[in-house]
């Protein structure tokens, strides 16, 4: 029986065909995520309208698992997160995997059953399809920078402000702030001079000379 296996995987490899295996076509491969939903299309002869079709899961047609199989109807069979449904108007059939995780990954078959006896010899019409699921993508975060407050500096010019009480009379003022500069730059010269000229009024006047 290995032998046999083994003549059979090189005639499938090497692209010859055994009779009816052109009767059903499927998509060959098809990808899904994590967390997501796949669907597998597979077209057949309309010879076959009549038979049940099937979802198998292996390496080997001979030995592969059935999953889900139709019922000679177009109902919508399921088992487990796999369903299936036959479309004999289409000539097709249609295999839904949902919530897919890594595991689902792998071999599997689309296959009507002709053949109630199996031998090396002797397959139901199929078609290899190869299922790969890809980790789900992360949505990056994207973070608010807070709106900056305003610096409204405020001078009493009846009492006289040292430097470092003007620049610290907000709370929020950073000396590292494009605030700080730009009162270094603009403001702060104006403020000095502010300053000096209350400074020059209320100077105390100078005694007569001779006195």
């Amino acid at each position: 029986m290995a032998a046999d296996r083994a003549i059979w995987m090189e005639t499938w490899d090497s692209g010859l065909c055994f009779p009816g295996c052109l009767s059903l076509t499927g998509p060959g491969s098809v990808t899904g995520t994590v967390g997501g939903s796949l669907r597998v299309w597979c077209q057949y002869e309309s010879t076959y309208k009549g038979y049940n079709k099937y979802w198998c899961q292996g390496q080997y047609d001979t030995s592969c698992e059935s999953i889900v199989e139709t019922k000679g109807e177009e109902n919508v069979e399921w088992n487990g997160r796999v369903s299936i449904r036959d479309h004999p108007e289409a000539l097709a059939f249609t295999i839904t995997m949902q919530n897919l995780n890594e595991d689902d990954a792998g071999s599997y078959w689309c296959k009507i059953q002709t053949v109630w006896i199996l031998d090396s010899w002797s397959h139901d019409p199929l078609d290899l399809v190869r299922v790969y699921v890809s980790p789900a993508t992360k949505t990056p975060r994207r973070t608010t920078r807070p709106a900056t407050t305003p610096i409204f500096l405020v001078v009493n010019p009846g009492r006289n402000l040292s430097t470092r009480e003007v620049l610290t009379k907000n709370s929020g003022f950073r000396l590292s702030s494009p605030h700080f500069l730009l009162v270094v730059l603009l403001k702060l010269p104006l403020l000095l001079s502010m300053l000096g000229a209350v400074f020059w009024v209320n100077r105390p006047p100078r005694a007569p000379a001779g006195r």
